[in-house]
């Protein structure tokens, strides 16, 4: 198994330090272990600094590149994934550190289920900031977390979270890689799934990373962004998906936190004030998701959607 990085920023420094170390201390060595810094050079001299090429201490060398292309995150992923040479490649994001058994749990997977072809797994809060007592724990999507209507045992999922995911390297090869910045998640997985079938997408929840969540990012105004712009950009995403792509998961979501906010309601009525203000935040975050939902379409109509910056990579 091979572990990609990928990095943009000195102001994650000591995190990615920390990301690149957990994956160091696996119960699983991995084969590879790739760091890829998307467009900024101060920092790629820094991490060859860090981890040189000669003189390496640690079970595992790590493999410094630089983002080859165009875009960001999704083609940070495709230039490292075009430099590894393993059978399964896992993503780590930079401000993530993985469980000691996060590689084995996500290799069982594979060794037991031949029909997965991507695998991911929870990412965990690290608050720096506790939650308001209005953040419903559905919502935890928007600081890039497991949340509550996720499987709790190895089930298919529509997508996975891409702070903790992988996928065998000659699938992702044959999808092309990542196609979006903001969705590579998503697009990875509705691309596997539309061409080896729905079931070859799974969840782990057992293969666990800590994923840092700063305090800026349990704000309403973090939370309120994140509903409408992100539902606002998927409709690009969805667009360039073709016929793998689909609102499937986006609307059995909505069904769910539809159920918890009545369910929510009745108990504040029978005595309990405080589920008020964790159903009002999923009632606003919804109709938020809607609105970005119709601008994105608005935009595409009118002409005014940018086109995509990563376009994948060469075909296998």
């Amino acid at each position: 198994m091979a572990v990609v990085v990928c990095t943009y920023t000195d102001a994650r420094w000591d995190l990615l330090c920390r990301a690149v170390d957990s994956v160091q201390r696996q119960s699983v060595r991995p084969r590879q272990l790739v760091v890829c810094v998307d467009h900024n050079p101060a920092l790629a001299r820094r991490c060859r600094e860090r981890w040189p090429e000669e003189g390496q201490h640690g079970p595992v060398r790590v493999q410094v590149l630089e983002n080859r292309y165009a875009g960001r995150l999704g083609s940070a992923r495709n230039t490292a994934v075009e430099a590894v040479d393993a059978d399964v490649v896992a993503f780590l994001d930079d401000d993530a550190a993985a469980a000691p058994t996060w590689l084995a749990t996500l290799l069982r997977v594979y060794r037991e289920d031949p029909a997965a072809v991507a695998v991911g797994g929870a990412p965990l809060p690290v608050l720096e900031e506790p939650l308001p007592a209005w953040f419903p724990a559905e919502f935890h999507w928007v600081f890039g977390c497991h949340y509550r209507g996720l499987p709790t045992r190895r089930a298919p999922v529509r997508h996975l979270i891409g702070a903790n995911m992988s996928a065998r390297t000659d699938a992702v090869r044959r999808v092309r890689g990542f196609h979006a910045d903001d969705h590579d998640d998503m697009d990875l997985s509705h691309r596997i799934a539309a061409a080896y079938g729905a079931r070859a997408v799974l969840y782990e929840p057992r293969a666990q990373v800590h994923h840092f969540v700063p305090g800026h990012r349990v704000s309403w105004a973090y939370f309120w962004r994140r509903c409408y712009v992100v539902n606002r950009e998927k409709v690009r995403a969805l667009r360039d998906l073709g016929d793998a792509g689909n609102l499937t998961a986006e609307l059995e979501f909505v069904a769910g936190a539809a159920r918890t906010v009545l369910s929510g309601l009745a108990l504040a009525l029978r005595g309990q004030p405080q589920r008020l203000a964790p159903s009002a935040a999923m009632v606003a975050g919804i109709a938020l998701a809607g609105a970005g939902n119709v601008h994105g379409r608005a935009a595409m109509l009118l002409g005014r959607t940018a086109p995509a910056r990563t376009r994948g990579l060469r075909a296998a």
